[in-house]
């Protein structure tokens, strides 16, 4: 009998946990609330994506990274973080020749539209576009999932993929550590004056954190981090207007800064499930962890959650034939939550003391760039930031 699995939402970590589970005997069914045509064109959405070796590596191995214009990905040579207005820079780059780069930049609506792409020429992989899940029952024999339309499918395991906010992690009675941030994330394509080298650069200042992400010559995507009011008037500003505040926020560093696309908005929620895993259910992605957008780490570790999860499911049907096994689910949470809570931890603690600023918060950033700058630690740092697979 086939075995069934069931994941709930189509964003990248559906998508690519879809297909990394493709050829393996399975029936799989992708529900997304998304209409097909969302899913399969998405619109550009300002966010661009940081994607380590590791990641690059996996894309190619699920057949999308080749669906990836070769000019939409760009090098990502080096980056830099600066505290302030101090011309202390704490540095990271790949220590091996000009050649060598940290990863590369890629949009983010060009990485979903690839996985959709190669999820779509699969034929034991359902995708059951404009479809919402209203009811997740588990037990030790099955895991019982209802759709809008009050069809019930009948699985071995059930995914949450559906973001951070995930309504199947709840419906499967799982907690998970939600932290509104009271802020909002800016992105959008801009036009330089001054070259960026391909460097990616980030400054944490007074009230506010921004970031220069390097693309096409003369072209970078800002990204400002400000409390939500402030952000929202940002956001309802005109192109010209905009552009001339950017200008004055980044201090002038890269010239006349003209917005080159609209300046989308995204309010800051962190997200920590409590478990990644229950009877015969897992969660990948945001709805397992749901990272703060600082380390620009978030879609790297979402995809690693659907890399090892597809392996460990693999090997359960070699041993077991069963896809959704306690014993299974149980490595799946240990690995996943040993790999993700050193950097959310991480992450939060960086933030927390980058945008303190009172006197004693200033003095440990400071202190913290001068032993970052230490060769060993940024050889480490750096050597994380590639994950070379």
């Amino acid at each position: 009998m086939v075995k069934t699995i069931s994941i709930c939402g189509g964003g990248p970590a559906g998508l690519a946990l879809a297909r990394s589970l493709s050829g393996k005997g399975l029936d799989i069914c992708v529900i997304e609330r998304q209409n097909h045509e969302s899913l399969s064109s998405p619109p550009p959405d300002g966010r661009e994506i940081a994607l380590t070796y590791r990641s690059m590596a996996a894309l190619k191995e699920l057949g999308a990274w080749n669906r990836i214009p070769s000019d939409e990905a760009y090098s990502l040579a080096e980056a830099q973080v600066f505290d302030g207005q101090s011309p202390l820079a704490l540095a990271f780059d790949p220590q091996g020749g000009k050649a060598a780069r940290l990863g590369s930049l890629v949009s983010n609506h060009h990485i979903r539209r690839s996985l959709f792409e190669s999820v779509s020429e699969r034929s034991d992989i359902h995708l059951m576009t404009g479809r919402s899940v209203t009811g997740v029952v588990t037990d030790n024999r099955s895991a019982r999932v209802t759709l809008d339309d009050e069809q019930v499918l009948d699985s071995d395991l059930v995914v949450a993929a559906d973001s951070r906010f995930s309504a199947v992690r709840g419906m499967l009675g799982i907690p998970a550590r939600m932290h509104r941030l009271g802020k909002s994330m800016l992105v959008g394509r801009v036009a330089i004056e001054i070259d960026h080298g391909h460097v990616a650069t980030e400054w944490f200042d007074h009230g506010q954190t921004l970031a220069l992400l390097p693309l096409g010559p003369g072209q970078a995507s800002a990204v400002v981090t400000l409390a939500d009011g402030e952000a929202e008037r940002l956001a309802t500003l005109s192109p010209e207007a905009q552009g001339a505040e950017l200008t004055r926020r980044y201090h002038g560093r890269f010239g006349a800064m003209t917005m080159a696309g609209p300046l989308h908005r995204y309010p800051l929620t962190t997200a920590y499930a409590q478990h990644f895993a229950g009877t015969r259910a897992a969660l990948v992605g945001d709805a397992a962890v749901g990272m703060h957008p600082v380390t620009a780490h978030g879609f790297n570790l979402g995809l690693a959650s659907t890399q090892r999860l597809s392996k460990l499911v693999t090997s359960a049907l070699r041993r077991s034939g069963d896809p959704g096994s306690a014993m299974m689910l149980r490595r799946y949470e240990m690995g996943h939550r040993a790999e993700s809570w050193p950097l959310y931890r991480a992450t939060n603690m960086i933030v927390s003391l980058y945008t303190d600023d009172r006197p004693i918060s200033r003095s440990l950033r400071k202190a913290g760039l001068r032993a970052a700058r230490m060769p060993m630690a940024r050889h480490l740092v750096s050597h994380l930031l590639m994950q070379e697979a």
